[in-house]
């Protein structure tokens, strides 16, 4: 007896192999746009194996913490690299997820039968931002202390609980050791969450299916290749095929990635603020205060939003919608067809729209608020909403192209 099939009888090593890798037919047809899935597990993986090697060194002190970053930066073997991975790879999650997105709305992923699919990415997307909102107070320095601060403060603005609710997320009137030693523990429990939901977003992915470039179900085309007379005609093995494909885009990642990490770890400042450099000082708030980059088109929407009776509810309940509105997404587009190749002109304006849009949202909430400023964000936090919103009327008039029987290059 064979090691494997010992293994075989007592754990489906081989069925798994087969139905999610070997066996697992994928559309012939995929392109650059498919990279950024796998590349997002990549990712994943090295900011739970850099995060617990941190772990190990960091203290989750108030009067020790800021202190306890300088020295895995100074005194830690390999700690400046295992850190600028860290801080650098939040970032590049954030990218590389931000375009595995864009390629499903390009596309159409969130169609028939992929409603769930997209559903789980949106949990996986709002699991990472609260991922990313608890780790960026842990290294106490003045833009993590005063932009966690901010951030907590605008729970406040909730109706009835929103006092209660504020207290409870600070476990203090302010942020202070407590809030340092829960988000510490959150920070720590809700990569591992995320892992398990990317997990279940594979599982509902092979259950359906992959989308493809041109939005045609290959399941339901002519059946039988040379791989297997059950397999689609316009369908391939995902391993080797693919695996060697994501190999290359993972090779052409980490010479971009490793290159910021070693050359530029901060970027100029979009990764790493400068403040982040001074220790926090609940008495000294830093000129501009604003989040990371990733947050900033929703931070950006928020101020666009004029406060009423010194309140902040109703930005508060803009920003909100902002990404509440995606997980609605396969409801609101009427198209006759899924993929933009096929969509008419109205549908891909609206689309490249919503690009601009969302990168000036994100220059905005970058900079100190003034009225222009405050002006354009909310022109286009009203294009924003309008993307989605109109998309039942403007996707059901746009004149379409016919869909090809067979997927094409």
């Amino acid at each position: 007896m064979s090691l494997m099939t010992w293994i075989d009888e007592r754990f489906p090593a081989t069925k798994v192999w087969n139905e999610h890798l070997a066996q697992y037919y994928a559309p012939k047809n995929f392109n650059f746009w498919y990279f950024f899935g796998s590349l997002a597990m990549l990712v994943l993986v090295n900011q739970i194996v850099t995060g617990i090697w941190l772990a190990m060194s960091y203290k989750p002190d108030a009067t020790l913490a800021f202190a306890s970053v300088e020295y895995i930066m100074r005194d830690v073997n390999w700690g400046w690299l295992i850190r600028y991975l860290h801080s650098t790879g939040a970032s590049a999650f954030f990218i590389v997820i931000y375009l595995h997105m864009f390629r499903g709305l390009m596309y159409g992923s969130y169609r028939k039968p992929r409603e769930l699919l997209w559903i789980i990415g949106m949990i996986i997307y709002v699991a990472m931002m609260a991922t990313a909102f608890f780790g960026y107070l842990l290294p106490w320095g003045q833009m993590s202390y005063w932009g966690a601060q901010v951030i907590v403060n605008l729970f406040s603005a909730i109706p009835v609980i929103g006092d209660d609710l504020s207290v409870w997320i600070r476990g203090d009137y302010v942020i202070s050791d407590a809030t340092l030693n829960r988000f510490f523990a959150f920070h720590f429990l809700l990569p591992f969450i995320l892992a398990a939901l990317v997990f279940i977003h594979i599982v509902a992915l092979h259950k359906v299916g992959s989308n493809n470039p041109d939005g045609i179900e290959i399941k339901k085309g002519p059946k039988g290749n040379r791989w297997s007379d059950t397999a689609p005609a316009d369908g391939i093995p995902f391993h080797p095929y693919y695996s060697v494909k994501d190999i290359a885009g993972v090779v052409g990642f980490l010479i971009i990635f490793l290159g910021i990490v070693f050359f530029l770890p901060d970027m100029g400042g979009y990764f790493l603020e400068a403040p982040n450099f001074e220790p926090a000082n609940p008495l000294k708030t830093p000129e501009h205060i604003a989040p990371v980059w990733y947050f900033t088109p929703f931070y950006a929407m928020l101020r666009a939003v004029p406060s009423f009776a010194g309140t902040q509810v109703w930005g508060v309940l803009v920003m909100g919608a902002s990404i509440v509105v995606l997980f609605f997404l396969p409801w609101l587009d009427r198209s006759p067809v899924k993929s933009i190749r096929y969509k008419g002109p109205i549908s891909k304006a609206m689309i490249v729209m919503f690009v601009v849009v969302f990168v000036i949202l994100g220059y905005l909430g970058m900079q100190p608020s003034t009225p222009g400023r405050t002006l354009l964000a909310q022109v286009c936090t009203i294009l924003y909403f309008l993307f989605f919103l109109g998309m039942p009327i403007y996707s059901k008039i746009d004149k379409t192209k016919p869909v090809p029987e067979r997927v094409t290059k």
